[in-house]
């Protein structure tokens, strides 16, 4: 008998990874004052929109109706945006200490080789932080 000689076939693939956070107080405490400078952002926003809608209606270049239009819609989404924060910021005080919660998703590349097992390659993948630090990877 002869010797056969294996030859390694391999690619690379992108893959989704999910990364979640696991909640400790300083993450808390992180997560809130991000979604409370994101509100902040978004309630200067509603202000300076209000100050040039004001404006350009003194100005009387454009017809007032458009600019009302336009500036309101404006308005309109930074406001649900601003409803969307409050309602993380509140589900963030009831959630308790230890719990995962989804951060990100990052892409992730992974070798694939003949006689690999499709599924345990290709099935969702996430990567566990807690404090800044990697503890789990599933």
């Amino acid at each position: 008998m002869g010797i056969v000689e294996w030859e390694a076939i391999w690619m690379q693939i992108i893959q989704k990874v999910v990364v979640k956070q696991v909640l400790t107080e300083e993450s808390k405490k992180w997560l809130h004052e991000q979604f409370q400078q994101r509100k902040n952002q978004w309630q200067k926003e509603c202000d300076q929109l209000r100050f040039e809608m004001k404006r350009l209606r003194k100005e009387k270049k454009y017809p007032p109706s458009q600019v009302v239009t336009y500036f309101e819609k404006e308005i309109s989404n930074r406001q649900e945006k601003i409803k969307l924060l409050d309602f993380q910021l509140k589900q963030l005080e009831l959630l308790p200490l230890g719990s995962e919660i989804k951060d990100r998703e990052v892409q992730a590349i992974i070798n694939v080789e003949v006689g690999d097992k499709w599924d345990e390659k290709t099935r969702d993948k996430t990567i566990v932080i807690k404090d800044g630090i990697v503890v789990d990877i599933r």
